[in-house]
């Protein structure tokens, strides 16, 4: 029993093992969205969309609610919301029950241990895939939105 619960411990670490960089075949992988459905990221998503800010997800939110719900999808897109430096009680009062009106999916990373998404200040990251590759990581403003789906 001690061997299978530190197997587990093991790769439930190694998931999070380092950022994603270019070259990176990301694999499969499921996140929960603000709905607390799971979501799973594959080979088809061409484009993941990753903010750490509360000024730049809602950039990207405000930008996303004015889409259509199928929007993301038609995309080959997600957008993930790294909020593990939010306060519980505030995830919970405020920020899920904001989200939940959204009309798209925001993934949620609420771990402080997940480094797979890199950031800097004032700008989201997207990640640019082909096949489950990552060939690119730029960063962004709400400025470049349009420009990002095209």
């Amino acid at each position: 029993m001690k061997r299978i619960l530190l197997s587990l411990l093991v790769m439930g670490l190694s998931l999070f093992a380092g950022e994603f960089k270019i070259g990176d075949k990301i694999g499969s992988f499921s996140m929960l969205n603000q709905h607390d459905h799971k979501v799973t990221i594959d080979d088809n998503v061409t484009k993941i969309l990753v903010s750490a800010q509360k000024d730049t997800s809602a950039d990207i939110n405000d930008y996303l609610n004015k889409k259509s719900k199928m929007f993301l999808k038609n995309k080959h897109a997600v957008f993930i919301a790294n909020i593990s430096g939010m306060p519980s009680i505030i995830t919970k009062m405020f920020a899920l029950p904001k989200m939940r009106k959204y009309n798209h999916d925001v993934l949620l990373v609420y771990d402080s241990e997940d480094n797979r998404f890199i950031f800097k200040d004032d700008m989201s990251t997207l990640y640019t895939l082909e096949n489950g590759v990552i060939k690119d990581i730029s960063y962004f403003t709400k400025a470049d939105l349009d420009n990002i789906f095209r």
